[in-house]
């Protein structure tokens, strides 16, 4: 006998998947959503001015310790950028908890966690840094392409201008990673492994 039992808040779709069916204060309109997402961003990059000085102090190549220094002055001026979005629209700036950055950040940790000091740690702190900032560039195309759609353009502008700074913390931890630090880490390895 087939189980006709139902998660509450889900019913059976035509296709056999499972309809989530909206929480009470869930988003109704483009411009609710594209609010909503900016109150995530608006968390999670909060979230990071706090996180990001202990990979800066975990770090022991200069290179990625001086990246990821000034990434955090960029990211601070995110922030006051995203007050000026919030502002533009007419709405208080408040965050609502990022689920996937307060889970990127938690890897970054484990990370941090489960490697030694050294070149190993600092492709590990690469790594955690680049998931972060791909969440980032995710986040930001999607919010330009809802801001467009909502013809705000004064928005559009400045979450631009931080979609090119994401992309450009990006080329520069890879930069970092091929350069040297991935091949000091592997080094490391076959050196340990003879």
């Amino acid at each position: 006998m087939k189980d006709t039992k139902q998660n509450p808040g889900t019913s059976p779709s035509k296709a056999g998947n499972m309809v989530v069916q909206p929480a009470a204060d869930a988003a109704n309109d483009m411009r609710a959503l594209f609010i909503d997402s900016l109150k995530d961003i608006y968390w999670a990059e909060n979230a990071l001015v706090r996180a990001l000085p202990k990979m800066i102090a975990n770090a022991t190549a200069p290179l990625l310790a001086s990246a990821i220094t000034e990434h955090l002055e960029i990211t601070k001026i995110q922030v006051e950028r995203l007050d000026a979005v919030f502002s533009l629209l007419g709405e208080t700036a408040e965050g609502k908890k990022c689920e996937a950055m307060a889970g990127l950040i938690k890897e970054g940790d484990s990370i941090l966690e489960e490697t030694m000091p050294g070149p190993v740690r600092d492709a590990g702190i690469i790594a955690a840094s680049q998931k972060i900032e791909h969440y980032e560039i995710a986040t930001y195309g999607t919010l330009c392409a809802f801001a467009k759609a909502l013809g705000e353009n004064d928005a559009v502008q400045l979450l631009t201008q931080t979609l090119a700074e994401e992309k450009e913390a990006d080329m520069i931890l890879s930069d970092a990673a091929c350069g040297m630090i991935n091949l000091k880490a592997a080094d490391n390895t076959l050196r340990e492994a003879l």
